[in-house]
């Protein structure tokens, strides 16, 4: 038998996983399994699973509640430029697209303030046209946000046939701005008017 006040600490508290109880206890997993149900101790959906494998010590964020008028200007201003430019699809990420360099900035600047996320947990990716020079394009956007080459994902190059409209617009593509935690999506979410 497997007490119940052991499997809370373990499993609940300490959010070991079933397998780590099972090497712990030097049983298996299924019993481990079977002494949860008994206790009617709720097991982790596979999601929640996942996300507690990749993020052992907790949360990468925390949600600051802005504490004077200038965080509640910027927390209203990311709240808007996700709402208007993010990829609110995107079930596991946080995902923002933009030409503007001052945009991408002020909203990377709302994940810092707001949610204390690391700014090195970022990524990006990069689209742009075959008649845009990609080195220039990275070169430009590196030291707009001051962000490294190793924080970007392989540049996506779009055949153009013609030169477009897009050129009055950015010499230097589209960036999308990526910060991968499902529970800070959702957060975002859960906080825009819909």
């Amino acid at each position: 038998m497997i007490e119940k006040k052991y499997l809370e600490e373990k499993y609940i508290r300490n959010k070991k996983s079933t397998r780590e109880i099972a090497i712990e206890l030097k049983c298996s997993e299924h019993k481990v399994n079977y002494w949860l149900g008994k206790h009617n101790i709720l097991k982790r959906n596979i999601s929640e699973a996942i996300y507690l494998y990749h993020n052992p010590n907790g949360d990468p964020f925390v949600f600051y509640e802005p504490k004077n008028q200038e965080e509640s200007f910027l927390f209203g201003l990311g709240l808007g430029l996700y709402w208007g430019e993010g990829t609110k699809a995107d079930k596991m990420s946080v995902r923002l697209g933009n030409t503007d360099p001052n945009l991408i900035k002020k909203f990377i600047e709302f994940l810092v303030v707001i949610f204390g996320i690391d700014r090195l947990d970022l990524r990006f990716g990069l689209q742009l046209f075959s008649d845009m020079n990609v080195e220039e394009a990275m070169d430009f956007w590196m030291k707009s946000l001051r962000i490294s080459k190793a924080q970007f994902y392989k540049v996506v190059v779009t055949p153009s046939h013609k030169i477009g409209t897009y050129r009055k617009k950015t010499l230097y593509g589209v960036l999308t701005v990526y910060y991968h935690n499902k529970k800070l999506r959702d957060l975002l979410i859960s906080k825009l008017p819909l």
